[in-house]
């Protein structure tokens, strides 16, 4: 399990004088970026490759409220991917300084081909680094199917 510790600022309350929900996106979009900064996925990196990274999904549960004046840790475990790794399924927890769960979230992206716009699988430099990452307990290896598992699409106003 990869682990980012957090200062909650000023900026991340909300009226309610705890974590924001944009927050909780914020820290678990930088925990991730971070995970794949370390397996070689650094902006210059994805920048010659022409790829990035896309979220399909968040879906948060919050279970406590987190509050300024003490650190909190996001983790971000691999709970799922393709066989080409053109989609994975990552799980965010948030625990206080005493290591108590405050949340979960689970989210599911792909990668884009920053030229076409389209999905696309990883290389095979990039596949052999994404495949090698740890996985969760209950890793599974994800089809399309899985990315429709909820089967919103869009509806145009027109």
């Amino acid at each position: 399990m990869y682990l980012k510790e957090f200062e909650i600022r000023w900026s991340d309350v909300d009226a309610n004088r705890h974590l924001a929900n944009s927050a909780y996106l914020n820290y678990m979009s930088h925990t991730r970026m971070a995970y794949l900064m370390e397996l070689g996925f650094d902006q210059k990196t994805l920048a010659q490759h022409e790829i990035g990274p896309v979220v399909f999904y968040e879906h948060i549960y919050y279970f406590k409220e987190a509050f300024p004046g003490r650190p909190i840790k996001v983790s971000m475990e691999i709970m799922g991917m393709s066989e080409d790794a053109k989609f994975f399924e990552f799980h965010h927890n948030f625990y206080d300084y005493k290591g108590r769960h405050l949340a979960h979230c689970e989210m599911m992206g792909a990668w884009m081909d920053l030229k076409t716009r389209n999905l696309t699988g990883l290389t095979n430099e990039f596949l052999k680094t994404f495949s090698g990452a740890e996985k969760a307990e209950g890793f599974r290896v994800l089809t399309k199917e899985d990315t429709r598992r909820f089967a919103k699409t869009p509806k145009d106003l027109a």
